[in-house]
């Protein structure tokens, strides 16, 4: 079952899962770690694999989904430094790499899949634009989880380039033209961002390069899109910053996130105070989920770790207890890790996800907000 409507911004949603929680299970849901910047990284990760492995043949994975892991696992330390896995008896349903490794190495045989970690790799990383300027132009990338990059060159226009002093009554009409072709190449290079921003859905634009250049480019941009800029230090030209470049804008993106984070927060605080369109607690957030007026889930799965849940076929049969879904006429309620239950719910509905630290959680580790009030 879904539902129409609009996901608060920063929520995430994950339509590429559709398969996973339409499928039946039971799953294997696998996270490694798979570093490549040692010398025996794949000697490494088959050892993290045997542990893991073992474990969900304790807990009474099939050899055949774990033999379709196997296939996965093997070579993954190239893709990224963290690998997630789901899989049933039909075989692997999703593969996630990641840049980051996940926090342990876990495996879990369950009835439901385990999609949080997934679905905090996703809301780690919003799409970004690049840009690093000169005066003669720019290059441009726009960069979106598990799509190649998108890569631009704008600008060009070189003559003149320089404001020099070649002497006598033309020396500020040659310095007027050179303003001119920087005015122009930052026009074309404002184009394609603008244009860059939109196919990507970029969250953020990080912008490196000349003062004058970058300058000239913010003046050019229309106000939605300079809203996005974020300078770093950095430059266009090959001379060994690449580095600290991309450590910058990891730096910006990670700011991004903790403050889609905040006002998703603030956000939930105003719509709980006014007693309106937000829940809080597990019992609560389970009726709003069963009733699809979830548009977006707050969760600590730390919070929920040792906290069962009741599910029936349909996305929208969830309870803490199977008593109340054999009530409502699901014939052989299952069980699962809440969390998991939670999550198929909202994403089952159509609704958003954001994993919250625990820190800053709503109470009981679980909120939401409504797409209507109760």
């Amino acid at each position: 079952m879904e539902t129409s409507g609009l996901v608060p911004e920063g929520f995430v949603t994950a339509p590429e899962l559709s398969e996973v929680i339409a499928a039946s299970g039971p799953f294997a849901s696998v996270y490694l770690t798979t570093e490549s910047e040692v010398h025996d990284a794949a000697e490494q990760l088959a050892r993290r694999w045997k542990t893991v492995r073992a474990s969900l043949g304790e807990q009474g994975a099939d050899e055949s989904v774990l033999e379709a892991i196997d296939t996965v696992v093997d070579g993954a330390y190239q893709e990224g430094r963290g690998l997630g896995v789901i899989a049933d008896g039909s075989g692997v349903l999703h593969v996630e790499h990641h840049p980051e490794p996940p926090a342990t190495d876990t495996g879990q045989w369950a009835p439901l899949p385990a999609l949080v970690p997934i679905l905090e790799w996703h809301q780690s990383q919003p799409a970004y634009a690049i840009v690093l300027a000169d005066r003669l132009g720019a290059d441009l990338v726009g960069v979106r989880r598990h799509r190649p990059d998108t890569h631009v060159e704008a600008g060009g226009n070189d003559y003149p380039m320089r404001k020099v002093g070649p002497g006598g009554w033309s020396q500020r009409r040659f310095q007027q033209r050179a303003e001119n072709t920087w005015e122009h190449n930052a026009d074309d290079v404002a184009e394609e961002l603008v244009s860059l921003v939109d196919r990507v859905s970029a969250r953020v634009v990080a912008v490196a390069g000349d003062v004058r250049a970058v300058q000239l480019l913010r003046d050019a941009l229309p106000s939605e899109v300079d809203d996005l800029v974020r300078e770093i230090d950095g430059g266009r030209t090959a001379d060994g910053s690449e580095e600290s470049v991309r450590a910058e804008i990891q730096r910006v993106v990670q700011e991004v996130v903790e403050r889609q984070t905040d006002a998703m927060l603030a956000k939930f605080e105003e719509e709980r105070g006014q007693h309106d369109r937000a829940t809080e607690g597990v019992g609560t957030t389970v009726s709003a989920l069963a009733m699809a007026q979830v548009a977006g889930l707050l969760i600590d799965p730390a919070a929920l770790e040792d906290r069962q849940g009741w599910f029936g076929p349909e996305p929208t049969q969830l309870a803490t207890d199977g008593g109340a879904l054999a009530a409502m006429g699901v014939s052989s309620p299952a069980q699962a890790p809440l969390a998991d239950v939670m999550v198929r719910a909202a994403l089952g509905t159509g609704a958003g996800v954001r994993v919250i630290p625990s820190d800053r959680a709503p109470g009981a580790g679980i909120g939401a907000l409504l797409r209507w009030a109760g």
